[in-house]
């Protein structure tokens, strides 16, 4: 029985191992080999990274090798659970260079692939499709091309994709909108092109998206509103237009709304504080946006950083006393505020924000009293830019208590009172400019103190020395004391300043004597303004050296014929005597100026200097300048006894039969025999110009010292006489540099008996802008080279008219209205400098009315403002749509009256058109051919960055042309807001200048 047992056992165990050898064992072979192949296609594709990998420097491959399994070599991770398949592939950060191999599409069970901050190039490879389990890409800051795959859309468990700060290029594919459970994606800094696909609406459960500084254009889709676990949108700094959908404002989620730097149109909504009280972020700055600026934003509690720059809002600015985190507040170049009392009252809520860093409004129209409550603004504050407002009153001492500020500007408002010495308690101030100010006294000499690199208060009423501690700021680059009242010498400290130094601007004072030979320790000085000493002769990077209206004696120093990187000199207006040198910058009378030094001789023919004398022994010299000395003491005392009788008799008459309130009594009378022969009895060859009322004629007054424009009335004409007392009218009172001054005035008789009126103005050597931007060959001129116009001088004289209409409307009481702005109105002196003229046409504004006048107006073809021709009454919007055309005109040089411009196309359409894509198309040609020492000198690179740069700044004047010739008069620019916005681009155009010719150099 027993033996029977162990053979049916032995029986039982042979069939289950026969049974097991046949079915267990082949299928666990079969996982084996699975396993071992899969780990084999795994460690293949690794390989394959690293053969495309082209540089190393810190050697982080070098443990992918052999001698180690690859689930332990550098930046490789790999899951037990799927028996050592590579999940990571981490190398980040690690300076690798190359491209990525398609092979790591093999890594099928690859979760996150990091290779951001490296230097990989070529393509996204399109087998990134096969990695169905990838759920963390990110490949950015690298320097990866080509388009987005599509497919990429098959990795459809994504939760993080980072492709930012590449050179992707076109659009962003549609299908990537099926990533369901994406929940961050970044495409920002690439190259990327055409619209934002509204299949984006269908990432339900991203909560990041950022599609900054690419070249998206259409508008941003409607179908983000279904968006509602989003938390950061950022589309800024592309080409986005229409407006913000409102749906995205009801999600309640968003802390980082950023669409700045766009062409977005519309408002921000009324209710924006209510709907996102989570916002932290809110950005829309350079877009095209209007209305207010919402009360309601003051309930987002947690806003941090407000930023609305450079849009079209109005109005007051809301009280914001709930925004207690904001710490960036910035709403510059608007229209905001209304020029009243009142409108910097909103300045006092924002005491309570006790993490506030930066605070601009400058470039706005605020008026009124500069409140004392900014003294409690929060320590932390460290940017604060008030400048190109109206604000007036005293800066409180308590400004010094912003010990963390870095920048400090309120120029160009009406602040009067002394500069605080407490200014100088901020040690980290970095740039100070109180420029085009009213302020008085002394220049505080505590701002010695400071590590200044910026120092700007020209254009004041400052008195009292230079204070030589301003040497001890040894980061100066720009110091800009010029037009004040400042006296005594420069202190040689200011010139022991280290050869950071790059302007040094100090004319238009009262200074006395030479500047130190210190002066020639600021090597890399290149503006200069002052007396002239030998040390200069050291300062060969000099590129502006303006040594004008001084009294500047003895020869032109030989030295500067040597300065080789001398773009500009200007000598003009003093003493000097001598020979002028031929060599040089003195080969070149565009570029240098030696005007009103009434003993200099020789020189280039263009400069138009008598011929130089044999000298003279010294004896010689004294004994002929005694005699003549005498001579002229003797006829100063005969002309003093004569002058005074006839002064006399000229008072007795003039009062006896003049009516005391004629406008002509308000400049000084000159006989129609004095002119008659002052222009050679008014001959045509003294005719230097006709309109429509008269001509104008040159002529040489005070026995050919003074050469003068006068313009004769022609009586018989309707409305000439009317015109003679419209230009003394609006003349008498105004004074500025860019108007054409008023000399004296005729009114009398001829030699026939007939009236006589006439007006004598300042002689403009350079005549009309219209002889320059459309000359006409005269007989007179056939030999001279045809004349131009380069950038700078364009940008200057359109600061120049700017500033002269800018003056006329703002600054006037009541305000004055040209009607007649065009470019032959618009005259040019020596030093090209633009005066605006001819004032016949000009109105009064009311004081009753703000902005009009009931009076019709005239103007000419082209120029005048459409409403005009609607019979709307006078505005200083008509002068700011001339002045729109005339700009246009700078940048283009066509007229507005050319055959060109038919039906709906005027040179408003016509730039409006073009900008910004085709503005070359568009620009005069010339402007972008006029460098020669960089045609010269410069390499392919300087000259193609240098054109680029002028395109820049001519489509940006482009641009203000465009807005101030817009049809409706309410949605032209303000001239005060034109003037600093040229001036802007003027800044930029002498530094990039500035920069072109240190790359040059070196």
């Amino acid at each position: 029985m027993g033996i029977k047992v162990s053979c049916s056992f032995f029986a039982l165990y042979a069939v289950l191992v026969f049974y097991f050898s046949l079915h267990l064992v082949p299928e666990f072979l079969g996982v084996t080999a699975s396993t071992v192949a899969g780990n084999e296609t795994d460690r293949l594709a690794l390989l394959e990274f690293k053969s495309k990998i082209t540089h190393d420097p810190l050697g982080v491959l070098g443990s992918w090798n052999e001698s180690i399994h690859f689930c332990q070599w550098h930046g490789v991770t790999c899951s037990r659970r799927q028996h050592q398949r590579v999940t990571i592939l981490d190398l980040k950060s690690l300076k690798l260079a190359g491209y990525i191999s398609p092979h790591v599409g093999n890594l099928s069970f690859l979760k996150v692939l990091d290779l951001h901050n490296n230097s990989f190039h070529h393509e996204i490879p399109s087998e990134f499709d096969r990695l169905r389990r990838l759920q963390v890409l990110a490949l950015h800051k690298n320097s990866i091309g080509g388009e987005i795959p599509a497919n990429i859309s098959s990795c459809s468990n994504l939760i993080r994709v980072r492709l930012s700060s590449n050179q992707l290029v076109g659009k962003i594919p549609s299908e990537l909108g099926s990533l369901s459970k994406i929940e961050y994606f970044s495409v920002s800094y690439n190259n990327l092109t055409g619209s934002i696909p509204p299949s984006f609406g269908n990432l339900s459960s991203i909560s990041s998206l950022f599609l900054s500084r690419n070249n998206l254009d259409g508008s941003i889709p409607d179908t983000f509103g279904w968006l509602k676990n989003l938390v950061s949108l950022t589309m800024a700094q592309n080409r986005l237009s229409g407006t913000i959908p409102s749906s995205i404002f009801n999600i309640s989620s968003i802390t980082v709304f950023d669409a700045g730097i766009n062409q977005i149109q519309g408002v921000i909504p009324l209710d924006i504080g209510f709907t996102l009280q989570n916002l932290q972020f809110f950005s829309v700055g350079r877009n095209q946006l209007t209305g207010a600026i919402p009360p309601a934003i003051s309930n987002a509690s947690n806003l941090e950083v407000f930023q609305v720059n450079s849009n079209k809002l109005t109005g007051e600015v809301p009280y914001l006393e709930k925004l207690q985190r904001l710490s960036h507040f910035v709403i510059t170049r608007n229209s905001l505020g209304s020029g009243e009392h009142r409108d910097l009252n909103f300045l006092c809520s924002l005491t309570n924000a006790t993490r506030l860093k930066w605070f601009h409004i400058n470039i706005n129209n605020f008026g009124g009293l500069l409140p004392a409550c900014i003294s409690n603004f929060s320590t932390t504050l460290e940017v604060l830019l008030l400048d190109s407002n109206k604000i007036f009153g005293n800066i409180p001492a308590a400004i010094g208590k912003f010990v963390k500020l870095l920048r400090l500007e309120m120029w160009n408002n009406r602040l009067s009172g002394n500069i605080p010495p407490t200014i100088g308690e901020l040690q980290n101030l970095r740039e100070l400019r109180l420029q085009e100010n009213r302020f008085l006294g002394n220049i505080p000499p505590s701002i010695g103190n400071l590590k200044l690199f910026n120092l700007q208060i020209s254009y004041n009423f400052l008195q009292g020395s230079i204070p030589s501690s301003l040497g001890q700021s040894e980061t100066l680059t720009i110091i800009d004391l010029s037009n004040n009242n400042l006296t005594g010498t420069i202190p040689p400290q200011l010139l022991g300043l280290s050869s950071l130094l790059i302007v040094l601007e100090l004319s238009r004072n009262q200074l006395t004597g030479p500047i130190p030979n210190e002066v020639g320790n600021l090597k890399n000085l290149e503006m200069l303004n002052g007396p002239i000493p030998s040390s200069l002769s050291s300062l060969r990077g000099l590129s502006v050296l303006d040594l004008s209206q001084n009294n500047l004696s003895g020869k032109i120093p030989e030295f500067l014929v040597g300065f080789q990187l001398l773009e500009y000199l200007n000598l003009s207006n003093n003493d000097f005597e001598g020979m002028v040198p031929t060599e040089g910058v003195f080969r070149n009378a565009s570029i240098t100026s030696v005007l009103g030094n009434l003993k200099l001789c020789g020189g280039i023919p263009e400069f138009r200097l008598p011929t130089c004398s044999p000298k003279k022994s010294k004896h010689k010299r004294l004994t002929l300048a005694l005699k003549l000395a005498l001579a002229i003491i003797s006829g100063l005392i005969g002309l003093s006894l004569a002058l005074s009788f006839l002064i006399f008799c000229l008072v007795r008459k003039r009062k006896e039969k003049q009516n005391p309130s004629s406008p002509i009594n308000s400049f000084p009378n000159i006989s129609y025999q004095n002119l008659y022969n002052a222009t050679d009895g008014f001959t045509s060859a003294n005719l230097i110009g006709a309109g429509s009322f008269g001509s104008v004629y040159k002529g040489i007054l005070d026995e050919g010292r003074t050469t003068v424009a006068v313009k004769v009335f022609n009586l018989l004409h309707h409305g000439a006489f009317k015109s003679f007392i419209a230009e003394c009218n609006t003349l008498k009172n105004i004074r500025h540099r860019n108007l054409v001054k008023i000399l004296t005035a005729c009114s009398g008789v001829d030699y026939q008996g007939n009236d006589f009126k006439a007006l004598v103005f300042e002689f403009m050597h350079n005549r009309s802008l219209e002889e320059w931007l459309h000359p006409i060959t005269r007989e007179d001129e056939t030999e001279e080279a045809p004349r131009s116009l380069n950038l700078l001088q364009r940008l200057d004289i359109g600061i120049d008219v700017a500033c002269a209409l800018s003056y006329l409307h703002h600054d006037c009481q009541p305000p004055i209205v040209h009607c007649d702005l065009k470019p032959s109105n618009v005259l040019l002196d020596e030093e090209m400098i633009a005066h605006v003229g001819d004032f016949g046409l000009a109105r009064f504004l009311p004081l009753s009315h703000a902005q009009t006048s009931s009076i019709f107006a005239k103007g000419s073809i082209g120029y005048i403002a459409p409403e005009y021709g609607l019979g709307s009454e006078v505005s200083i919007n008509g002068d700011v749509y001339s002045y729109g055309i005339l700009l246009l005109e700078l940048v283009t040089r066509k007229k507005p009256t050319d055959i060109m411009f038919e039906g709906d196309m005027n040179l408003h359409n016509f730039a409006k058109t073009a900008l910004p894509d085709h503005a070359v198309d568009i620009v005069d040609s010339t402007l972008l051919s006029d460098d020669e020492d960089l045609a010269v000198h410069g390499n392919q690179r300087q000259r193609q960055a240098r054109i680029n740069s002028k395109i820049e700044c001519l489509v940006a004047m482009a641009r203000i042309g465009v807005a101030c010739s817009m049809e409706s008069p309410e949605d032209r620019m303000d001239m005060t807001n034109v003037v600093h916005q040229l001036q802007s681009i003027k800044n930029i155009l002498l530094g990039q200048r500035i920069v072109s010719n240190m790359q040059r150099d070196n």
